[in-house]
């Protein structure tokens, strides 16, 4: 189902494209012996056709032997922009969620060796776990969310928006100079460390504060 809720109106949302941002935690950029910080956010795409909602279950690419979880804060865009102003950046969130980026670890390492993009890696079908959204006005405090996932019962990463590299509104205000951004996107805005691999069978619980708990199926 390419759509995102907001709730608790129940409000869906055709999702025109999901983008992603990499390299946006300092412990991750340790952890992954990342060797240069960027000027600007990294940004990647994933078609809506990523989208896997809770409880799944989401199957894991045939051509990987290394498929990696990444938890990430999500945002659910709720306005058009273009060229926005940071201090405009928070108008155009409509809803805040909790995603899993499942990345292709292996397929990725050898595109990166061979200076192929990032597709086969971050793009194939069911992708993209996210959770439902809340609305954007029981968190006024965007730079100071709390995240987490758990693996089979196991604290896998934890991590806190206070530790991004580039916060919140500069990521959309810079995504916005590249291509607008329409109502219905979604944003995933960078993992923390504590990154591992997933195997069929697993089970997946994302949390964000007190607001949301969802839990996914991989085949």
């Amino acid at each position: 189902m390419t759509h995102a809720i907001l709730q608790p109106v129940e409000k869906a949302f055709h999702v025109p494209k999901i983008l992603g941002v990499g390299h946006n935690y300092r412990d991750r950029f340790i952890e992954a012996n990342y060797q240069d910080v960027h000027l600007h956010p990294v940004i990647f795409m994933k078609p809506s056709q990523a989208i896997v909602h809770s409880p799944g279950p989401a199957e894991l690419p045939f051509y990987s032997n290394l498929v990696e979880y990444e938890v990430e804060v999500t945002l659910l865009i709720g306005a058009e922009g273009r060229n926005i102003d940071e201090s405009e950046a928070s108008g155009l969130i409509a809803g805040v969620g909790v995603g899993v980026d499942l990345t292709a670890r292996d397929v990725l390492n050898d595109a990166r060796k061979d200076g192929r993009d990032w597709t086969e890696a971050k793009c194939f079908d069911q992708s993209a776990l996210i959770s439902h959204f809340v609305s954007v006005l029981h968190f006024p405090r965007l730079d100071n969310l709390h995240f987490r996932i758990f693996q089979n019962g196991i604290l896998r990463q934890n991590g806190n928006t206070a530790d991004m590299i580039y916060k919140i509104p500069e990521i959309l205000a810079h995504i916005s100079t590249i291509m607008t951004l329409l109502p219905g996107d979604l944003i995933f805005t960078g993992t923390p460390s504590g990154v591992g691999p997933v195997s069929s069978g697993d089970r997946l619980l994302i949390e964000l504060e007190d607001e949301i708990s969802e839990e996914f199926l991989i085949l």
